[in-house]
């Protein structure tokens, strides 16, 4: 007889093997999210995605930057396209502001899968879209993807996950760190649309 334990096991593996591939081909055409360093400028960072200053225009109107000459340091700049991919390693760093959290990766995570069962989240509607959006941004919708301290699906700091790194849980300590600094998805949405972190 095969136990349940078992059953969940090899269900929660070949979840993880396919989450892995859909991440994989989600990840190749994803966004990449580019961290401000002093010295940066729109024309730098073009110069590192495209080798000319072609996506200075698009950084700026993606961005939501209405002065092509004023960026930010720790500000997390969205670089549409697959530009990042040929720089992944200078676009993964992370801003120096404490409450920020950082780019999203696609290093996958093998770390525990924890013991956190059947949360569903009761974000819906506009939220629930806003949601979806952060979660594009953050990782590509990978809950395997890390950065350094910040895991998954939301990039959220592994201390708030206390270990535990599956998804439902990701989704519970997501709804509750958004309720509880932003009071809602849709204000989360806003303010990493105006300082590109969450």
């Amino acid at each position: 007889m095969i136990s349940k334990k078992n059953i969940a096991k090899t269900v929660a593996t070949l979840g993880t093997v396919a989450l892995g591939v859909t991440a994989a081909t989600t990840v190749a055409n994803a966004d990449s999210v580019y961290t401000v360093k002093s010295g940066d400028t729109l024309s730098s960072i073009s110069q590192k995605f495209a080798n000319d200053n072609s996506l200075v225009n698009s950084i700026a109107q993606d961005n939501h930057i209405a002065n092509v000459n004023k960026i930010f340091v720790g500000q997390r700049l969205v670089i549409k396209g697959n530009h990042g991919q040929q720089n992944t390693q200078t676009t993964n760093s992370t801003a120096t502001q404490a409450p920020a959290q950082p780019a999203s990766t696609t290093t996958n995570t093998n770390q525990s899968q924890g013991n956190t069962t059947g949360y569903s989240s009761s974000v819906s509607g506009s939220d629930a879209a806003a949601k979806a959006w952060i979660a594009a941004r953050e990782s590509g919708g990978n809950y395997g993807a890390s950065n350094g301290q910040y895991i998954g699906k939301y990039q959220l700091s592994a201390s708030y996950l206390n270990g535990d790194y599956s998804a439902a849980n990701q989704e519970r300590v997501a709804d509750q760190y958004v309720a509880s600094r932003y009071g809602s998805w849709t204000n989360a949405q806003q303010h990493w649309m105006a300082n590109g972190w969450y």
